[in-house]
């Protein structure tokens, strides 16, 4: 009983390791780079939308 207690307080605390390690890792992407990124792919898209008006002369996206 004694050795499984020990062993359960040994995963618990390389888990508790893990998740401290984990918080304090700062080499994540940051809001800004993902801001940037949202808003390239709608300007992109928005002139692939407008390329395609200019193409076809009608509508591409019926409402």
């Amino acid at each position: 009983m004694r050795k499984a207690m020990i062993q359960l307080g040994n995963r618990v605390a390389r888990r508790a390791f893990q998740i401290r390690q984990a918080l304090a890792d700062r080499s994540g992407e940051g809001f800004v780079d993902t801001a940037i990124k949202i808003l390239m792919a709608v300007v992109i898209g928005a002139l692939v939308l407008a390329g395609l008006y200019a193409l076809f002369d009608e509508t591409v996206l019926p409402t």
